[in-house]
């Protein structure tokens, strides 16, 4: 093994070790509570550009009052946009629900599909989505890669990507095939609570002393 296939493994160990401590998105709180890949899709759009506990609340909200695309189809954009508000451009994501609910009861015998491809056919689906469904809602290899994911594998330095998409390849070409459905999560949930955007907690973090922290002009 290379000294940063070592390294990515001591990484993964030591962040295994300290993630029962902290939240996690609540994305995957849906996939750990078998939930389905219905509901980890809708939650997924209703994430982009929200706040996690925004996020968990609109679900919850939405979920209560339909939970299959059927259901959720027969709402009206109105109804969508009361549950869903205050997330980030909820006007749009009331509009996209409705399209993808529609598509996947006339196209997909109202189930999510598990291919990657047919996913990102989906309105509003990008690759994100897309990974997210496939890894946590039918447990199928995947790398889903977010801003928290694109910003640590860059920080530690084991990737050099400009943005999440070169992040995803670059990752599918070195990160053991073992690490792809959880990586995303651990990432994530590490960003939130240590290895913030800003001013990351450097002094806590167990991973101090194997990350290159590129980028970081200030920590704590």
């Amino acid at each position: 093994m290379t000294e940063e296939g070592k390294k990515i493994e001591t990484i993964i160990a030591l962040l295994e070790e300290e993630a029962p401590g902290w939240d996690v998105p609540i994305v995957t709180q849906y996939a750990d509570n078998l939930k389905g890949p219905f509901a980890i899709l809708i939650s997924t759009i209703l994430s982009l550009r929200t706040k996690d506990e925004v996020t968990e609340e609109a679900s919850r909200r939405l979920f209560a009052m339909a939970d299959t695309p059927e259901t959720m189809a027969a709402l009206t954009e109105e109804e969508i946009q009361g549950a869903i508000y205050p997330v980030g451009f909820y006007r749009n994501k009331a509009k996209t629900i409705i399209e993808i609910c529609a598509t996947l009861i006339g196209r997909y015998h109202s189930q999510v599909p598990d291919s990657l491809d047919e996913l990102l056919t989906l309105k509003g689906v990008g690759r994100k989505t897309a990974n997210l469904v496939v890894t946590l809602g039918y447990g199928k290899e995947g790398i889903c890669v977010d801003t928290h994911v694109h910003r640590i594998s860059n920080r530690l330095g084991y990737v050099s990507t400009k943005n999440p998409d070169e992040t995803e390849f670059a990752l599918r070409d070195k990160l053991p095939k073992k690490y792809w459905i959880r990586y995303n999560t651990l990432m994530v949930a590490f960003g939130r609570n240590v290895c913030r955007p800003v001013s990351p907690l450097c002094s806590r973090c167990v991973i101090a002393f194997c990350c290159d922290h590129k980028g970081v002009t200030h920590s704590r």
